[in-house]
């Protein structure tokens, strides 16, 4: 697995990313997220503090393994939300799934469960979940160097 050391491990606005890689941890399920928006990074950080230590990798989309993992999603596909991969049973689960999904495996997620699962509720959450995730780089902007001269960065939704 090729790694960009600047996406993976590189720091948002002076501070270290450090969170677990699949090849940190080669069983564990795999979440995919888009390594150069600030505001998923820092979901991606949070999201690791409320999982059990070990349960979950984290993987840029930008990574090329990213998409030897996934060969059936695209680019474009994996730019729209984040995704889990399970590694025990080979599922697949996209934006406020994942957060679903996760809420069963761990304690500290137990609090989101019930609103998460109460039925025919999910259209809702993912509705939800793309309304952030479609305006995540105006929330937060990109990693620098990913912006425009004008420093300003551009939501590939715009195109």
């Amino acid at each position: 697995m090729a790694n960009d050391e600047s996406i993976l491990n590189g720091g948002v606005d002076g501070e270290s990313f450090d969170v677990p890689t699949p090849d940190d941890l080669p069983t564990a399920d795999v979440v995919i997220y888009d390594g150069n928006c600030v505001f998923c990074r820092k979901s991606v950080q949070m999201l690791d503090w409320w999982v059990k230590e070990g349960q979950i990798a984290y993987l840029s989309l930008h990574d090329p393994y990213a998409q030897e993992l996934c060969p059936n999603l695209t680019h474009d596909q994996m730019m729209e939300q984040i995704y889990l991969v399970g590694r025990e049973d080979d599922s697949r689960h996209g934006g406020a799934e994942v957060i679903r999904y996760l809420s069963t495996r761990s304690w500290k997620l137990w609090i989101a469960a019930p609103f998460l699962h109460i039925p025919g509720s999910m259209p809702l959450w993912q509705w939800l979940y793309q309304q952030v995730a479609k305006r995540r780089y105006k929330i937060a902007g990109k990693l620098e160097g990913d912006c425009d001269e004008d420093g300003t960065c551009k939501v590939h939704f715009d195109k």
